[in-house]
Protein backbone atom coordinates (compact mmCIF):
# COMPACT_ATOMS: atom_id res chain seq x y z
CA UNK A 1 0.00 0.00 0.00
CA UNK A 2 1.31 3.45 -0.82
CA UNK A 3 -0.14 6.92 0.84
CA UNK A 4 1.17 10.35 -0.65
CA UNK A 5 3.46 8.87 -3.06
CA UNK A 6 5.17 7.40 0.65
CA UNK A 7 5.42 3.29 1.10
CA UNK A 8 3.79 1.95 3.64
CA UNK A 9 6.17 -0.17 6.33
CA UNK A 10 5.05 -1.64 9.73
CA UNK A 11 5.97 -0.95 13.56
CA UNK A 12 5.09 -4.22 15.36
CA UNK A 13 1.80 -4.63 13.98
CA UNK A 14 0.60 -0.89 13.32
CA UNK A 15 1.75 0.52 10.37
CA UNK A 16 3.69 3.42 9.38
CA UNK A 17 2.76 5.29 6.69
CA UNK A 18 5.62 7.85 6.36
CA UNK A 19 9.09 6.30 7.55
CA UNK A 20 11.05 9.31 7.11
CA UNK A 21 8.68 11.45 9.33
CA UNK A 22 9.12 11.45 13.33
CA UNK A 23 5.62 12.52 13.58
CA UNK A 24 4.21 9.16 13.97
CA UNK A 25 5.27 8.55 17.10
CA UNK A 26 5.07 5.09 19.30
CA UNK A 27 6.79 3.06 22.22
CA UNK A 28 9.53 5.30 24.64
CA UNK A 29 8.84 8.50 22.52
CA UNK A 30 4.79 8.39 22.64
CA UNK A 31 4.59 7.37 26.21
CA UNK A 32 7.14 10.54 27.26
CA UNK A 33 6.39 13.02 24.52
CA UNK A 34 5.50 15.93 26.85
CA UNK A 35 8.75 15.46 28.96
CA UNK A 36 10.66 15.07 25.86
CA UNK A 37 9.19 18.22 23.98
CA UNK A 38 10.42 20.08 27.84
CA UNK A 39 13.62 19.32 27.24
CA UNK A 40 13.73 19.44 23.64
CA UNK A 41 13.12 23.62 23.61
CA UNK A 42 14.93 23.46 26.88
CA UNK A 43 12.13 23.99 28.98
CA UNK A 44 9.68 26.68 27.29
CA UNK A 45 7.31 24.35 25.24
CA UNK A 46 4.79 24.83 28.26
CA UNK A 47 4.76 28.49 28.11
CA UNK A 48 4.42 28.09 24.53
CA UNK A 49 1.41 26.29 24.52
CA UNK A 50 0.09 28.19 26.64
CA UNK A 51 0.60 31.55 25.39
CA UNK A 52 -0.31 30.80 21.70
CA UNK A 53 -3.52 28.93 23.21
CA UNK A 54 -4.48 32.23 25.20
CA UNK A 55 -3.77 33.75 21.33
CA UNK A 56 -6.22 31.87 19.91
CA UNK A 57 -9.32 33.84 20.79
CA UNK A 58 -11.18 30.48 21.96
CA UNK A 59 -14.84 31.64 22.69
CA UNK A 60 -17.13 29.16 25.22
CA UNK A 61 -19.39 27.96 22.86
CA UNK A 62 -16.65 27.04 20.21
CA UNK A 63 -16.36 23.91 18.91
CA UNK A 64 -12.58 23.04 17.85
CA UNK A 65 -10.99 20.05 15.69
CA UNK A 66 -7.57 19.11 17.00
CA UNK A 67 -5.15 17.30 14.32
CA UNK A 68 -2.75 15.29 15.74
CA UNK A 69 -4.11 15.59 19.40
CA UNK A 70 -1.69 14.18 20.84
CA UNK A 71 -1.03 13.64 24.79
CA UNK A 72 -4.26 15.62 25.06
CA UNK A 73 -1.76 18.43 27.10
CA UNK A 74 -2.95 21.29 24.40
CA UNK A 75 -6.73 20.06 24.57
CA UNK A 76 -7.12 20.50 28.32
CA UNK A 77 -5.39 23.71 28.12
CA UNK A 78 -7.85 24.84 25.50
CA UNK A 79 -11.00 23.29 27.88
CA UNK A 80 -10.16 26.33 30.19
CA UNK A 81 -11.91 28.62 27.74
CA UNK A 82 -14.79 26.23 26.48
CA UNK A 83 -17.64 26.16 28.62
CA UNK A 84 -19.78 23.10 28.75
CA UNK A 85 -21.65 24.44 25.64
CA UNK A 86 -18.41 23.96 24.19
CA UNK A 87 -16.63 20.55 22.26
CA UNK A 88 -13.46 19.65 21.31
CA UNK A 89 -12.48 16.59 19.07
CA UNK A 90 -9.23 15.44 19.16
CA UNK A 91 -7.51 13.12 15.99
CA UNK A 92 -4.82 11.36 16.23
CA UNK A 93 -3.52 7.63 14.67
CA UNK A 94 -1.19 6.66 18.11
CA UNK A 95 -2.47 4.39 20.33
CA UNK A 96 -0.32 5.34 22.48
CA UNK A 97 -1.03 9.01 22.14
CA UNK A 98 -4.90 8.01 22.57
CA UNK A 99 -4.73 6.38 25.89
CA UNK A 100 -2.88 9.44 27.37
CA UNK A 101 -5.22 11.81 25.70
CA UNK A 102 -8.12 9.98 27.39
CA UNK A 103 -6.64 9.66 30.58
CA UNK A 104 -5.29 13.37 30.93
CA UNK A 105 -8.60 14.99 29.15
CA UNK A 106 -11.02 12.29 31.78
CA UNK A 107 -12.74 14.94 33.77
CA UNK A 108 -14.57 16.76 30.73
CA UNK A 109 -17.19 14.84 28.76
CA UNK A 110 -16.92 17.80 25.37
CA UNK A 111 -13.11 16.79 25.16
CA UNK A 112 -12.54 13.35 23.18
CA UNK A 113 -10.73 11.39 20.72
CA UNK A 114 -10.89 9.09 18.07
CA UNK A 115 -8.55 7.30 16.26
CA UNK A 116 -8.13 8.91 12.52
CA UNK A 117 -6.04 9.57 10.00
CA UNK A 118 -5.76 13.45 9.07
CA UNK A 119 -4.12 12.65 5.98
CA UNK A 120 -6.85 10.79 4.23
CA UNK A 121 -9.79 12.96 3.55
CA UNK A 122 -12.37 13.91 6.75
CA UNK A 123 -15.65 13.90 6.90
CA UNK A 124 -16.47 16.86 8.83
CA UNK A 125 -17.87 19.49 7.07
CA UNK A 126 -18.66 23.38 8.30
CA UNK A 127 -18.97 21.93 11.92
CA UNK A 128 -16.16 23.50 13.89
CA UNK A 129 -15.24 27.33 14.63
CA UNK A 130 -11.59 26.07 15.32
CA UNK A 131 -8.98 23.75 13.58
CA UNK A 132 -5.67 23.65 15.35
CA UNK A 133 -2.38 21.70 14.48
CA UNK A 134 0.82 21.70 16.76
CA UNK A 135 3.97 20.94 15.62
CA UNK A 136 2.78 18.07 13.26
CA UNK A 137 2.03 19.35 9.38
CA UNK A 138 6.19 19.38 8.56
CA UNK A 139 6.29 16.08 9.57
CA UNK A 140 4.46 15.14 6.38
CA UNK A 141 5.36 15.48 2.70
CA UNK A 142 3.66 18.12 0.40
CA UNK A 143 0.87 16.26 -0.97
CA UNK A 144 0.09 15.15 2.16
CA UNK A 145 -0.01 18.45 3.98
CA UNK A 146 -2.30 19.72 1.33
CA UNK A 147 -4.87 16.88 2.37
CA UNK A 148 -4.47 18.48 5.70
CA UNK A 149 -4.99 21.74 4.97
CA UNK A 150 -7.87 20.58 2.82
CA UNK A 151 -9.65 18.73 5.23
CA UNK A 152 -8.97 21.99 7.83
CA UNK A 153 -10.68 24.20 5.51
CA UNK A 154 -13.62 21.81 4.89
CA UNK A 155 -14.02 20.98 8.36
CA UNK A 156 -14.15 24.81 9.12
CA UNK A 157 -17.65 26.94 9.05
CA UNK A 158 -17.28 30.10 7.13
CA UNK A 159 -15.61 32.39 8.83
CA UNK A 160 -13.73 29.58 10.95
CA UNK A 161 -10.04 30.17 11.99
CA UNK A 162 -7.23 27.70 10.86
CA UNK A 163 -4.47 28.22 13.57
CA UNK A 164 -0.90 26.02 12.68
CA UNK A 165 1.65 25.83 15.49
CA UNK A 166 4.93 25.22 13.93
CA UNK A 167 8.26 26.17 12.60
CA UNK A 168 8.66 29.48 10.92
CA UNK A 169 9.40 30.17 7.74
CA UNK A 170 13.49 30.55 7.65
CA UNK A 171 16.65 30.05 5.54
CA UNK A 172 18.74 27.00 7.62
CA UNK A 173 21.95 27.95 6.26
CA UNK A 174 21.26 31.72 8.16
CA UNK A 175 20.93 29.75 11.41
CA UNK A 176 23.13 29.97 14.45
CA UNK A 177 25.80 27.14 13.47
CA UNK A 178 24.59 25.03 16.82
CA UNK A 179 21.16 25.97 16.23
CA UNK A 180 21.58 24.23 12.62
CA UNK A 181 23.32 21.02 14.06
CA UNK A 182 20.50 20.75 16.92
CA UNK A 183 17.62 21.06 14.24
CA UNK A 184 19.12 18.48 12.04
CA UNK A 185 19.96 16.36 14.85
CA UNK A 186 15.92 16.17 15.46
CA UNK A 187 14.24 17.06 12.75
CA UNK A 188 13.37 14.40 9.63
CA UNK A 189 13.88 15.00 6.40
CA UNK A 190 10.31 17.34 5.67
CA UNK A 191 10.97 19.56 8.17
CA UNK A 192 14.10 20.74 5.68
CA UNK A 193 10.93 21.59 3.01
CA UNK A 194 9.08 22.99 5.22
CA UNK A 195 10.54 26.01 6.20
CA UNK A 196 11.57 27.27 2.68
CA UNK A 197 7.47 27.29 1.50
CA UNK A 198 5.62 30.50 1.63
CA UNK A 199 3.18 29.39 3.98
CA UNK A 200 0.63 32.19 3.53
CA UNK A 201 0.34 31.54 0.11
CA UNK A 202 -0.33 27.88 0.12
CA UNK A 203 -2.97 28.37 2.60
CA UNK A 204 -4.19 31.58 0.19
CA UNK A 205 -4.43 29.16 -2.78
CA UNK A 206 -6.84 26.56 -0.53
CA UNK A 207 -9.27 29.59 0.61
CA UNK A 208 -7.95 30.96 3.85
CA UNK A 209 -7.13 34.72 4.20
CA UNK A 210 -7.31 37.25 6.41
CA UNK A 211 -3.52 35.84 8.14
CA UNK A 212 -2.00 36.80 11.29
CA UNK A 213 0.94 35.39 13.05
CA UNK A 214 2.61 35.20 16.49
CA UNK A 215 5.84 34.35 16.63
CA UNK A 216 8.56 32.94 19.43
CA UNK A 217 12.01 30.89 19.99
CA UNK A 218 13.58 33.57 18.30
CA UNK A 219 11.34 33.64 15.53
CA UNK A 220 11.43 29.88 14.34
CA UNK A 221 8.65 29.23 15.89
CA UNK A 222 4.94 30.63 14.57
CA UNK A 223 1.30 30.50 15.32
CA UNK A 224 -0.07 31.07 12.04
CA UNK A 225 -3.82 31.75 11.57
CA UNK A 226 -5.74 31.77 8.37
CA UNK A 227 -9.53 32.54 7.92
CA UNK A 228 -12.37 30.61 5.94
CA UNK A 229 -13.33 32.89 3.52
CA UNK A 230 -14.00 31.27 0.42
Amino acid sequence: MKTAGIEEKSKGNRPIYYPQSKVEIAGFTAKHYDKLMDMITLGRYSYIMRKTIQLMGIRPTDRILDLGAGTGRNACLMRKYISSKGELLGLDISKEMISQFTENCANFSNIRIINARIDQNLVYKSSFDKVFISFVLHGFPQKARNVIIRNAFKALKQGGEFFILDYNEFSLSKMHFYLRIYFKLIECPYAFDFIEKDWKKILSLQGFNNFWQYLVLGNYVRLLKGVKVS
